[in-house]
């Protein structure tokens, strides 16, 4: 019997890291779902993987709405029967590195609608269909400002950063890795979190028309985790992996 095909769903898959993402799993063999709230920079990264040899399609997605996030899924269901694998990759960033006693209640509960929130939405959404394709993964990227570890430790770099509303979010994102992977990992469904790391896109803001800050990598560098928890046949799960190698939580 022929092996089924690898559908794989990224949300914010229209550019940045997720772009990227796509590009290289489409390369890889999958056929990559694009989700994304923007429909013509979604069609348009469509467009560009197929120029480039691959296969895609566009799925309308902004996580933080219920009823497009549940007509996604019901897409994939009429159109594939099943989803290979979820990439969740949408995340924002409105933190602007302020005070944890002057943040802006508000700007703590955006970073959470899409980090957290619109993960386990998506995912929640999306576990019949990942069940039904199964073997199948769940790829959640968070961040190394969301570990406890790093963040407590003196030494690290990150021990002086302040982002409240961003860190609590990715935390919390671990979190839901954490206990998605406790719940699936007997049904053949893996669950790890990726740390992109330091990535010259415009997240938070950033105007990619500037040089990259030194220190920063490549967006295809930034994704290169991200796509080998992807393609990787190790069955291992609940991992916090970055390229450089395991983070702590």
């Amino acid at each position: 019997m022929a092996e089924s095909k690898i559908i794989t769903l990224i949300t914010g898959a229209d550019k940045g890291i997720g772009f990227a993402t796509a590009k290289d799993l489409a390369k890889a063999g999958h056929h990559v779902l694009i989700g994304a709230r923007n429909q013509a920079r979604g069609e348009k990264a469509v467009e560009a993987i197929r120029t480039d040899g691959g296969t895609a399609d566009f799925i309308q997605l902004d996580v933080t709405d219920d009823d497009q996030v549940k007509a996604a899924a019901a897409k994939i269901q009429a159109d594939y029967g099943y989803l290979s694998i979820l990439i969740n990759n949408a995340g924002i960033a409105v933190d602007a590195h302020q005070k944890p006693s002057q943040l802006p209640i508000d700007q703590i509960r955006k970073d959470f609608e899409v980090n957290f929130f619109g993960l386990v939405r998506v995912t929640q959404a999306m576990v019949p269909l990942l069940r039904a394709g199964k073997p199948a993964k769940i790829v959640n990227v968070t961040s190394n400002m969301g570990s406890f570890g790093l963040a407590t430790d003196p030494n690290s770099r990150f021990y002086q950063v302040s982002s409240l509303g961003y860190q609590a979010s990715k935390a919390a994102a671990n979190f839901a890795t954490v206990d998605f992977a406790k719940e699936l990992g007997d049904e053949g469904i893996t669950v790890n979190s990726v740390n992109p790391g330091w990535t010259a896109t415009g997240f938070g803001g950033r105007d990619e028309s500037k040089p990259a800050i030194p220190g920063m990598q490549s967006i295809q560098e930034g994704a290169a985790q991200v796509v080998k928890m992807a393609t990787t046949r190790s069955k291992q799960t609940l991992t916090f992996t970055e390229t450089a190698g395991p983070l702590p939580w």
